[in-house]
């Protein structure tokens, strides 16, 4: 009795990690596509640029002349794509940004 609870835990506990298991696709962030970059003006202020972009994902409370905006992806577990843009403000206006844009954005 005691080896077949035990060769039942084993089955259920490995469960988790038995090959074709279903993973599901994990992305976080913020989209932002080459397109809404091209938009952004020197000049502009910080909200309209946020209405364009979106909310950053990280703000430097010490140093609020960048928003950071990051994307990850995810594909059923495998390894982690990431986008990174930096935008610049000088006093409170946008002045460049800084891109590392995945080839492709694959959203959803």
């Amino acid at each position: 009795m005691q080896k077949l609870t035990a060769l039942i835990l084993t089955l259920v506990l490995s469960g988790c990690a038995f090959p074709g298991v279903y993973k599901i696709n994990v992305q976080q962030g913020n989209i932002v596509t080459d397109e809404e970059l091209t938009k952004l003006n020197e000049g502009m202020p910080r909200s309209q640029v946020q209405a364009l972009l979106g909310s950053p994902l990280m703000l430097n409370p010490i140093d609020e002349s960048r928003e950071y905006y990051v994307y990850t992806f995810q594909r059923r577990g495998g390894d982690i794509e990431e986008q990174r843009i930096i935008v610049h403000y000088n006093n409170d206006r946008y002045s460049h940004y800084e891109a590392q844009l995945l080839e492709e954005t694959p959203a959803y």
